[in-house]
């Protein structure tokens, strides 16, 4: 209300506050952004700028989304269009985020198959980064998408669906290089309650033997660890209730059950933290690790984060943990996850079943940007691929090696944006150098 009565010059320094990502740790190349409530106010500035990238709820920590130009943002674009209960789909703005969806899914009698970490995301950027949850049986979040709708380059509309032509597989996972994802229609399924124990100090060398038990004993299953010892800090297990029991298992590979609600990193407080041992909930309510009533406004961390065949996981992991003494001074702590295969050309899971290595670590900027090509180097024999939303340092060729479909993706890209509308910094480099 009091926003009239400001100097036009005060409003103006507000307007120009410098934007950041979540955590602070990249300040975005320019205060232009413009927040479309409709498609065809997005076709309008699309097809008004030259220069254009759409800005997500900032998340990532590089540089995917930067603009030196002008952003967009979808903020305002976030309803809910068609629940098609035949079809068990459900089509929304992409703008919309899963904190937002997933209640209002839930009391429908429907579920989405996995969630991140934080609810706090929104689907077209989550997607398009291909970021993911956890579990063996479980795809990225990607993975659950059916259609998609997008803004080209010369503001023409684009209907792709999992039925249509390999445009489908290149645009879901797109980095924002194909144009605005305005609405995305997801798979959903009848709904679910869950439960999460927690174990602590599961042994290393189980991981040597019994892997793929560790991993599949839930429905989604994190380690966490700081690489600082022979043990797995925190073992995280959040399974439906129909296959969990009411109460956990003493023993859990050598691990035992806390006896109180435990945060990733052990000495900070589990207050924002999903509820734990055993308390039964939706889905919603257990897949992420951090509640949907806590939004955190920033996370002062760095994150890195590397997706492994899962043929390799357990060497990769062995190479990490080699490195422990040179990544713990640095680091918050790490987690582990299994993501299955998939059929989206830019996923770092496409056609093979992956495990994650994730790095939260202090922001310490130019320590970690000199410990990733360590990192990088341990895990270079086992084909590791970068989360595309995260910090890493490896080059477009080696990029380019990894993953089978780039020079394809590329081509649609031209097709699509051929005046390179929507191309930044990150893309050149990464993808066209």
């Amino acid at each position: 209300m009091a926003a009239p009565l400001l100097p036009p010059f005060i409003r103006k320094m507000q307007d120009q506050e410098p934007i950041t990502n979540w955590a602070g740790n990249l300040i975005y190349g320019t205060t232009n952004i413009e927040y479309p409530s409709s498609i065809d106010a997005v076709q309008q500035l699309v097809k008004k700028y030259n220069k254009v990238k759409v800005l997500g709820t900032r998340h990532c920590f590089n540089t995917i989304a930067d603009s030196k130009d002008r952003f967009i943002s979808l903020r305002d674009m976030n309803k809910i269009i068609a629940l098609d209960e035949k079809a068990q789909t459900i089509t929304v703005e992409g703008g919309i985020k899963y904190g937002e969806l997933a209640p209002w899914l839930n009391e429908k009698g429907y579920a989405l198959h996995n969630l991140a970490s934080l609810p706090h995301i929104s689907v077209a950027g989550a997607i398009t980064t291909a970021t993911h949850g956890s579990g063996v049986k479980n795809g990225n979040l990607s993975s659950a998408v059916e259609a998609l709708e997008l803004v080209k380059a010369d503001g023409s509309i684009v209907h792709l669906s999992r039925k249509d032509s390999d445009h489908f597989h290149a645009a879901v996972i797109g980095l924002g290089a194909l144009g605005v994802i305005t609405k995305v229609t997801l798979k959903v399924q009848p709904t679910y309650m869950m439960r999460q124990y927690v174990y602590e100090q599961l042994p290393l060398t189980q991981l040597r033997k019994n892997f793929d038990g560790i991993m599949s004993a839930g429905y989604s299953v994190s380690l966490f660890t700081d690489w600082t010892s022979d043990h797995i800090n925190e073992v995280w297990i959040k399974s439906k209730v129909s296959d969990n029991a009411a109460s956990p298992a003493q023993d859990f590979f050598g691990a035992k059950p806390a006896t109180k609600n435990l945060h990733p990193i052990i000495t900070l407080s589990a207050e924002n933290c999903t509820e734990q041992l055993g308390v039964p909930g939706p889905w919603y309510e257990r897949l992420p690790h951090f509640k949907m009533g806590f939004t955190p406004s920033s996370g002062k961390e760095l994150q890195a984060e590397y997706f492994v065949p899962w043929s390799h996981a357990v060497d990769a992991i062995f190479a990490i943990q080699n490195m422990g003494k040179s990544i713990s001074p640095h680091l918050f702590i790490s987690e582990i996850r299994s993501i299955a295969a998939d059929d989206l050309w830019l996923s770092p899971c496409y056609h093979q079943a992956c495990a994650s290595i994730h790095f939260t670590l202090k922001q310490e900027t130019e320590e970690v940007m000199s410990l990733l090509p360590l990192i990088e180097k341990a895990l270079e024999p086992f084909d590791a691929k970068p989360h595309w939303g995260k910090l890493f340092t490896m080059s477009a060729a080696k990029l380019t090696s990894l993953h089978s479909r780039l020079n394809d993706f590329k081509k649609v890209v031209s097709g699509y944006d051929p005046q390179r509308k929507f191309r930044n910094a990150f893309l050149e480099r990464n993808l066209f150098a």
